[in-house]
């Protein structure tokens, strides 16, 4: 009769639980053996600071800048050392991510470090960028992760807020290759130190039990539905259900350059503010929520994570069809 919210995390029944959400991520993500998972809190925005203070050795790293929460990451390193931008797609509002020839990674930098999937923009890699031996690849995948397979073993870490794809807001986590759990930078806060947490199997101090709990009963569906291959084609089927309509639309027109569009945010506009206005007022009187856009771009967007139904999306291009016969 005790919830997970009320029971001592020191307890054997929640040393259970989070040795079982860690198993299933590890067998969902196929997380190699020389990699530590950690369940953290202080979702992604404490990453930003985390990273350098843990991984700079040197005192360089590099950023590709390709929207807000990569531009931030890479304002909070330079608190650190030495931060280059490799890479910025500012000046065309991020509209893409770099091709592999586009980044300038220095040779003897620390960690090379990137944005996976750009929420606000509708942007994300569809390649692991490739780093000059001994620089480390680090990536944000807040918004993307648990969406389709990835090659663990390309990344130095990969870390993520859990509340796209993975449980609700409060549980972060951290994967990390075994080697570089090592010294931080002089003065960083024990409660940043990856290897606190590596010590006390991320129960150094009382965790977001319940989160961590809810997480594992995602991971346990998402082995249920045939796992991460699975998931993408499904993400990949709903995404382009909507692109597909974009591409042919008079009215609508997604922003994204297309190599690089998303599978988990879609952003669009009309090109009239009055419009994309009216769009979002109508959407909302027939069921359809949170459809506008950020004020950085605009418009519209639609964020169609792994909870979403291909109904909602067909939904979605029902509703766009109507209101540009009506609208046009």
């Amino acid at each position: 009769g005790q919830s997970v919210m009320e029971m001592s995390h020191r307890s054997k029944v929640y040393e259970g639980i989070i040795n079982s959400a860690e198993i299933l991520l590890r067998e969902v993500m196929n997380i190699p053996d020389n990699y530590k998972v950690l369940f953290l809190q202080g979702g992604a925005t404490t990453q930003f600071a985390a990273i350098p203070m843990n991984l700079l050795k040197t005192g360089k790293a590099d950023y590709a800048l390709t929207g807000s929460f990569a531009s931030k990451a890479y304002k909070e390193g330079q608190k650190f050392g030495d931060m280059h931008a490799a890479f910025s797609s500012k000046e065309t509002n991020f509209d893409h991510v770099p091709t592999q020839d586009e980044l300038d990674i220095r040779p003897d930098a620390d960690y090379f470090y990137i944005c996976a999937n750009n929420t606000i923009y509708g942007t994300e890699y569809q390649y692991d960028p490739e780093t000059p031996a001994g620089v480390e690849l680090v990536a944000d995948m807040s918004s993307n992760i648990l969406s389709k397979p990835v090659d663990v073993s390309k990344y130095g870490v990969i870390y993520a807020g859990a509340q796209k794809n993975m449980g609700p807001a409060g549980v972060t986590i951290v994967i990390i290759r075994d080697d570089l759990v090592s010294e931080p930078l002089p003065g960083t806060p024990t409660m940043l130190r990856y290897d606190t947490h590596v010590d006390a199997k991320s129960l150094y101090n009382t965790p977001p039990a319940y989160g961590i709990y809810m997480c594992g009963k995602v991971f346990q569906w998402l082995k249920a539905q045939g796992g991460l291959e699975a998931m993408k084609e499904r993400n990949v089927e709903k995404a382009q259900l909507l692109y597909d309509f974009l591409d042919q639309s008079a009215l609508f027109k997604g922003t994204a350059r297309k190599e690089d569009r998303s599978i988990m945010n879609v952003p669009f506009v009309t090109g009239s503010d009055e419009l994309d206005a009216k769009f979002v007022a109508e959407a909302k009187k027939v069921g359809i929520e949170s459809i506008k856009g950020h004020r950085s771009v605009g418009g519209m967007r639609a964020s169609i994570y792994n909870a979403m139904p291909r109904e909602g999306v067909e939904a979605l291009v029902k509703f766009m069809g109507e209101f540009e016969r009506e609208n046009a």
